[in-house]
């Protein structure tokens, strides 16, 4: 913190977005973010179809960078973010407050699951870096597990009506997806993970979205981050 001002110290700057400092960031990383590049696909597909109009569920916040740059510059109605690392939430919440953002966006320390069988905790593995901690065990790679606790994906849609869906969970979206109801989404961006799951798990997410309706936007998608829409 900045004594005199009592204000926290910023480290990097993102399409007018401030991060403060934390453990989470070095020296390559506040590169990337200064230049739009850390997550840049994920954002400019978000800004690309978030209207003021829409509600925004986000599942995956990572340090929150992501849906705070959707907040501050797509300006939607409100954004409801969803984080499993409960080591990240300080940060995020820092992040938010330093933009004035709290009126718009907000953040959750749980598990959305879409299975009807859903269970009251999931076993979340944290790795040393927090891009690598995930829902699914990594193999050769040491994490400690603790569990978080779980949220209904269709009880938290029908609660806040989400229009958009902005999704990066190292992993689990194969198994959202497979159960969750994605008639209430106009528009989606979502990143595959096929180290996690294999090619024929990323294939498996892309016909669910086929299926649901929803049409890739090619000019803002790549192999393996996705920004979807239905047509007008």
């Amino acid at each position: 913190m900045n004594e005199q001002t009592d204000l926290p110290e910023i480290a990097a700057e993102c399409l007018g977005v401030r991060v403060p400092a934390s453990p989470f960031l070095h020296e390559k990383r506040i590169e990337r973010i200064n230049a739009a590049q850390y997550e840049g696909l994920e954002m400019a597909g978000a800004l690309h179809v978030v209207r003021p109009d829409d509600v925004v569920l986000e599942i995956g916040a990572g340090i929150g960078l992501v849906g705070a740059v959707i907040a501050a510059n797509a300006k939607p109605r409100a954004v409801h973010s969803y984080e499993a690392n409960p080591e990240l939430i300080p940060s995020i919440e820092a992040l938010y407050a330093a933009n004035d953002l709290n009126d718009r966006i907000s953040v959750r320390n749980a598990v959305l699951v879409s299975a009807p069988d859903r269970p009251e905790t999931m076993t979340f593995h944290l790795h040393s870096s927090y891009l690598g901690s995930s829902l699914i065990e990594p193999e050769g790679r040491k994490t400690r597990a603790v569990e978080v606790p779980t949220e209904s994906f269709s009880e938290v849609c029908a609660a806040l009506k989400p229009t958009v869906l902005v999704m990066d969970i190292e992993g689990g979206e194969l198994d959202l997806l497979r159960h969750a109801d994605l008639s209430g989404f106009r528009a989606m961006v979502l990143e595959f993970h096929p180290n996690a799951y294999g090619i024929g798990g990323m294939r498996a997410c892309k016909n669910i979205l086929r299926a649901s309706g929803i049409e890739r936007v090619a000019e803002k998608s790549v192999r393996t981050v996705w920004t979807c829409a239905r047509p007008d």
